[in-house]
């Protein structure tokens, strides 16, 4: 256990990566691709790990050198451009991967990673571990830290956005290019609390490549062929520390309360806010920095 206490007179952007998460901070091993692998290898890759801690996919070459990362985005992108069956398994991830990589430090502070997200228009960065390689950092993980902060900001107070909705005889071509034109991921379908999202586009697309052989546009797909997810609804206020627990719990989060609509996105612009003070629990034990045995701390 750490021989210190969290700071509890600092704001949440002020405080570093090592503050916020300690030894959790390079827990988690990043997932790699080699540079020369296929686009639809990093499109089945993308299905199994956007929006989870991980989010995006970092590319290496035969060194083992990050060059860059591939996500939703970059897929969406190209295969917007050329939605073309030959085209995802002649192009090479090295060919339309993101090569602008945030690598952060430990006393890299919240209010710097999150400028670097704001311009990278990425919500991810990757930072050296023990095991010689890299862990991944993304908007998820912060929901761990609005879990541990105890403030008067409740889901009444985020900011209202416009929700984006499609039909459901929308082609695939028509949800991608709403997406991109909204710049948001997630769409909900009018009417309903179902929603689409880059992950479950890619996931259609990887089973057309590997189920639908004919299909030779893969962007032609009308919506009402595929599954969608259910948004969790939220009909009482809470605190963000609640809205943070009820989001790490799920597996792809993503709540509407009222006209709100939050991703853990919008939980990291909340704690940028002038406001937010962290309120960690003293630690009832810490261990001696000279011997290594854990002794009681002493509250005050």
């Amino acid at each position: 256990m750490r021989p210190w206490i969290y700071p509890k007179s600092c704001r949440v952007s002020e405080l570093t990566l090592d503050e916020m998460f300690g030894d959790g901070l390079t827990s988690s091993p990043c997932v790699y691709l080699n540079q020369d692998r296929e686009l639809s290898v990093a499109i089945e890759t993308c299905v199994q790990y956007l929006e989870s801690l991980v989010d995006s996919i970092v590319i290496r070459d035969d060194e083992k050198n990050v060059l860059g990362i591939v996500g939703g985005y970059d897929l969406l992108y190209y295969i917007r451009r050329n939605p073309f069956r030959d085209f995802q398994y002649e192009t090479k991830v090295k060919d339309i991967m993101f090569n602008e990589l945030t690598v952060v430090g430990k006393t890299t502070t919240f209010h710097e990673l999150m400028e670097k997200w704001n311009k990278t228009r990425r919500a991810f960065a990757i930072i050296p571990n023990r095991f010689q390689g890299y862990s991944p950092i993304s908007a998820r993980k912060m929901l761990e830290i609005g879990i541990k902060c105890k403030t008067n900001i409740s889901l009444s107070s985020f900011p209202e956005k416009e929700v984006i909705t499609f039909h459901s005889d929308d082609s695939l071509e028509t949800i991608v290019d709403l997406m991109f034109k909204h710049k948001t991921r997630k769409l909900l379908l009018e009417f309903s609390n179902q929603y689409i999202s880059d992950r479950l586009v890619l996931k259609e697309i990887s089973k057309i490549l590997k189920f639908q052989p004919t299909v030779e546009n893969l962007l032609e797909i009308p919506v009402n062929q595929m599954e969608l997810d259910d948004v969790t609804v939220v009909k009482e206020d809470m605190r963000l520390d609640q809205v943070c627990q009820m989001m790490y719990e799920m597996a792809h989060p993503y709540i509407i309360y009222k006209d709100i609509s939050i991703t853990p996105w919008d939980v990291c612009n909340v704690l940028m806010s002038e406001k937010m003070i962290p309120s960690y629990d003293v630690e009832t034990t810490i261990v001696c920095p000279h011997c290594g045995k854990d002794f009681e701390n002493p509250k005050n």
